[in-house]
């Protein structure tokens, strides 16, 4: 059985075969071409975070690909509070063909995929984000050719959307540089898991980030506050102000620099507007590739 939970679980060959399909299936869609690999496939999406982006992707990508979706919010389903993870991964096993999961910890994701019999999509965990990493690299191979060799700055604090990319760009010969404040870096087990799955070689990790964009290809950033660190939000107002990515910071990057966002963006903390509507921002075709990498994954679990 073939999960998708996290990046690092991927080796380097998934990965690039995985953009090759999302790539494909993008081209066949800007084409009007039907694609039907999901044909009679019914994938439930199981949310206990809000979601935009996650969840019309998802529902859109398997309508693409011929297949029918269903979505439960969270606190319908009550995994581990209702029933065990166990009970919900035996049952929904019986009723649909996949599974995706965007949930408060990745513990739930691992523990539905260990009992359940059909394939499991991790859409959000607080430790990974893997589908957006595979948009991510897809963008960045759409305008640069390839991911190997490009430096990849992420602005922000070692989230679940830094650790993913960080392995994913990595693994296919990217270079990736986190500039954070300091206590805001990776933890241990992200370095152990680097380790094991990419190399000993840790990401390098900077408080400077003007030194950190000097010969940047792309700089990336997230809101300092994810959901569930709504308690922390004025002490992180105070130590990522030095970090948001504005014009001067821009100015100190490359001309050919491009802008991601995963989004949704805060406009005027992380991220000012003037950057965002420039011409180096790719966030929405980013946003965009969340589906066609979505679409390859399906295909890869379930067709």
């Amino acid at each position: 059985m073939k999960h998708f939970l996290n990046i690092h679980a991927q080796d380097r060959d998934t990965l690039r075969t995985l953009l090759r399909e999302a790539a494909r299936l993008k081209a066949l869609h800007a084409r009007g071409e039907p694609v039907t690999t999901l044909k009679h496939k019914i994938v439930a999406l199981i949310f206990e975070k809000p979601s935009l982006r996650t969840r019309v992707s998802f529902e859109a990508a398997v309508a693409q690909l011929g297949g029918t979706s269903l979505f439960l919010p969270g606190s319908e389903v009550g995994i581990g509070v209702r029933e065990s993870s166990a009970d919900f991964a035996r049952t929904m096993s019986q009723y649909v063909n996949g599974l995706v999961l965007r949930v408060f910890k990745q513990s739930t994701v691992d523990g539905v995929a260990k009992h359940a019999s059909i394939p499991v999509i991790n859409g959000l965990s607080d430790q990974s984000h893997p589908c957006q990493a595979l948009a991510d690299l897809l963008t960045i191979q759409e305008w640069f050719g390839e991911v190997d060799g490009k430096t990849i700055v992420f602005v922000g604090d070692g989230n679940n959307v830094a650790r993913s990319l960080a392995i994913a760009a990595c693994k296919i010969g990217g270079k990736f540089i986190l500039a954070r404040p300091d206590g805001y870096g990776f933890d241990k087990d992200f370095e152990t898991k680097f380790r094991k799955h990419v190399g000993n070689a840790l990401p390098e990790e900077t408080a400077d980030p003007i030194h950190a964009v000097k010969n940047a290809d792309v700089i990336y950033t997230d809101v300092w506050t994810s959901m569930g660190q709504e308690a922390e939000r004025d002490a992180r107002l105070k130590q990522f102000t030095p970090y948001q990515v504005n014009e001067h910071l821009i100015s100190k990057a490359p001309k050919h620099v491009k802008i991601l966002h995963c989004l949704p963006a805060h406009r005027g903390e992380e991220i000012t507007d003037g950057v965002i509507e420039s011409s180096a921002s790719v966030v929405f075709q980013q946003a965009g590739n969340r589906l066609h990498a979505q679409k390859a994954v399906l295909e890869w679990l379930l067709a």
